[in-house]
């Protein structure tokens, strides 16, 4: 027998965390992320502004984990906007978030393949379909096994950025170790908005925790292991992002991080435990990206299988596996391979390069898009809570987590718009740097008209988007008459 729902009560909050941590990929922000942070906008103070991106992230979190108890639902920017704003917001958000994280996934191709390709030789575009490959299979195969493989190359993955630390930490330079990287004079200077952005594109994934809410073991599962996502990752970059300031000394990070020959932070690992270690953490580099892409691609399968289920894509993209006791997205999983393959055939016919052109590119769109869902359904949970229909919830729940949070989040938001010439290594005034911004709002449009058509053409399944599974039929009539239709 054909299973209708998600694999019921599958996974737990360490399940869960470790979806989330390794979606944010730590090795890839560590050896990408910080240090391109360091080179291309000169600020010293990046671990301060990690530790102010964690706290407007708990803030955007608090609301949005609570709305998802309430709102359980495998596409839950999507499910929120509905319950909060309305079928067009739901349609819009639905579409920016497949948008979002099929470009964020698709990203990591080109970083993979080039990390391979440094590694063993070859040509990129090779490795990448090797690593298809493998994330397709992982993609069909129960999500509780993916888990468990995870979570073991994530344990040796945070080792390794551990021992790191410690050899920088113990080691600083000058002998001293310097807090200059926390101090609010060395972060707001000329630069802070681009490492705001570049620093809020690091956490990307772990706000994915509710996408699996049906196959939590509870919603507390799911509040609890992505709060904690969040909080860790928060407290392990500022971390790391220091002990790479503190390695080569505050007033020269900036220089060496511009340097590719000296080659932050492996040159610190090499010269504390040898060149073997390296070896380890290019490979754990390869794992970790492989390892966000799996998580990426089961958020895209249960977005378009979320949908679908509710008659707003076509229904043949929530078939799941067999099984009594729920099943796997699998169109939803063909689908995202399928996508995932076309896009990057195409960046390899039109000779892209797989850094600056497929992975800094589609990296920089899906953080807009994420980040602007986020900011969306800040306002989506006010107003959810407004109208009294999350029972008994805390005033800070209500009112002022996702107020703060929504405000905080906008202006980051502003700030990552205005350095996106720099994110996208462009000329300041280059009219490209739009390109991104106007492919995520493009996204948006799309579907909102598409919800304007269903609303005409279709009620029922305008009435019903955000539902999760078919309401009762007297629910859906209310929604109808209140459409006037």
């Amino acid at each position: 027998m054909r299973s209708v729902t998600l694999a019921r009560r599958k996974l737990g909050a360490g399940s869960l965390w470790i979806f989330g941590v390794s979606a944010s990929s730590p090795l890839t922000v560590l050896v990408g992320g910080v240090i391109a942070t360091y080179a291309t906008t000169g600020v010293v103070g990046v671990p301060a502004s990690f530790v102010l991106i964690t706290v407007a992230l708990v803030l955007l979190a608090v609301g949005y984990l609570a709305m998802s108890r309430h709102v359980t639902h495998a596409a839950p920017f999507y499910a929120m906007l509905a319950q909060g704003l309305g079928g067009t917001a739901a349609a819009a958000g639905a579409v920016v978030a497949l948008v979002g994280y099929h470009c964020i996934q698709i990203s990591l191709y080109g970083l993979v393949g080039v990390t391979l390709v440094g590694l063993l030789g070859g040509v990129w575009w090779v490795w990448a379909a090797l690593v298809w490959l493998i994330v397709a299979i992982l993609g069909v195969t129960r999500v509780s096994a993916n888990a468990r493989i995870v979570g073991t190359l994530l344990a040796v993955e945070i080792g390794v950025i551990a021992l790191f630390d410690i050899a920088a930490l113990t080691h600083p330079a000058g002998g001293t170790l310097s807090w200059a990287p926390f101090e609010p004079s060395t972060l707001f200077v000329n630069g802070a908005g681009g490492a705001f952005a570049l620093g809020m594109a690091a956490f990307v994934g772990a706000e994915t925790g509710p996408v699996y809410g049906e196959e939590a073991r509870s919603p507390s599962a799911v509040r609890q292991a992505t709060l904690l996502a969040v909080t860790f990752l928060g407290a392990f970059y500022a971390v790391s992002s220091w002990a790479v300031a503190v390695a080569v000394g505050p007033d020269h990070v900036v220089d060496a991080a511009r340097d590719p020959q000296l080659g932050l932070p492996f040159s610190v690992l090499g010269s504390a435990y040898g060149p073997s270690v390296v070896t380890v953490a290019t490979l754990l580099l390869v794992t970790s990206v492989v390892a966000a892409m799996a998580a990426f691609h089961h958020a895209c399968a249960r977005y378009l299988f979320g949908i679908a289920r509710e008659g707003v894509l076509p229904a043949r993209l929530a078939q799941l596996t067999e099984g009594t006791a729920g099943g796997t997205p699998v169109a939803g999983s063909v689908v995202q391979s399928t996508i995932a393959a076309v896009m990057v055939a195409m960046f390899v016919v039109a000779g892209a390069d797989p850094m600056t052109g497929l992975f800094t590119w589609l990296s920089t769109i899906g953080a807009l898009a994420i980040l602007g869902l986020l900011v969306a359904t800040s306002v989506a949970v006010y107003r959810f809570f407004r109208a009294g229909r999350g029972g008994t919830e805390s005033w800070f729940v209500r009112v002022a987590a996702p107020t703060l949070g929504g405000i905080c989040g906008g202006f980051v938001l502003m700030f990552m718009i205005s350095n996106l010439a720099s994110l996208l290594l462009l000329p300041p005034d280059s009219p490209r740097r739009w390109l991104a911004p106007g492919l995520v709002a493009a996204a948006a449009v799309a579907g909102a008209v598409w919800a304007g058509w269903l609303r005409r053409f279709r009620p029922r399944v305008y009435a019903g988007l955000g539902a999760g599974t078919p309401e009762p039929i007297g629910v859906l009539d209310q929604r109808l008459a209140a459409l006037d239709v």
